[in-house]
């Protein structure tokens, strides 16, 4: 078990918590944190993007000119590729770029990443981060208290009140632990967890 020291929103030590090492202390790799980023990027792919092919553009019902005799190339359809105007070929179309991972899989990744953290020294576990009002400038001070310039904060209950705090601060995000992924860990240095939101983490990646 690591034992981690528990602080407060003035980054004060309160206490401290034992935490799995199943979960907050596996050996890092790398591929499969690859892995599993790549996935949710491709899922979060609109993959809308859409060209007409030479069948699908309007017009070319005609011969353009006769076959021979005007001394230009021959032609058979304004549609054609290689006219202003005509069809794209080999276009993209609309397609669905995700692709499946085993769920031990992207469980196992979760964990990985969230020791990764832990081992770099850039895990903070916080007793509670209530907020009375919406406020972004107490949201930055509490910041400011922990020495935390571009963090991910995972609290257990839905916090209205830090959420609107801490939607116009670049480089914060807020999250539940039930949404708690490999991609947002990785793109924020610092990782904040709510003790609370532990315990929930704790199930959801041992079950």
């Amino acid at each position: 078990m690591s034992t981690v020291d528990v602080v407060n929103t003035k980054n004060e030590k309160v206490g401290e918590i034992e935490l799995n090492d199943a979960i907050f202390n596996l050996e890092v790799k790398e591929y499969l944190l690859h892995d599993v980023v790549r996935q949710q990027r491709a899922a979060r792919r609109a993959g809308t993007a859409c060209t007409k092919t030479r069948v699908e553009v309007s017009g070319g019902g005609a011969k353009p000119w006769r076959q021979k005799g005007t001394g230009r190339a021959r032609a058979g359809s304004r549609t054609s590729p290689v006219w202003r105007g005509g069809g794209v070929v080999f276009g993209p179309k609309p397609r669905d770029y995700s692709f499946k991972l085993n769920r031990k899989v992207r469980k196992q990744a979760l964990a990985m990443a969230i020791s990764a953290r832990l081992q770099e020294g850039n895990l903070i576990v916080m007793d509670n981060f209530s907020m009375d009002t919406i406020k972004t400038k107490d949201f930055v001070n509490v910041m400011k208290n922990l020495e935390v310039e571009n963090g991910l904060i995972i609290d257990d209950s839905s916090n209205e009140n830090l959420n609107k705090s801490s939607r116009n601060v670049n480089g914060f995000q807020v999250l539940g632990a039930e949404g708690m992924n490999v991609y947002d860990v990785l793109l924020h240095k610092k990782l904040i967890l709510v003790k609370p939101a532990i315990e929930n983490l704790e199930k959801r990646l041992s079950a």
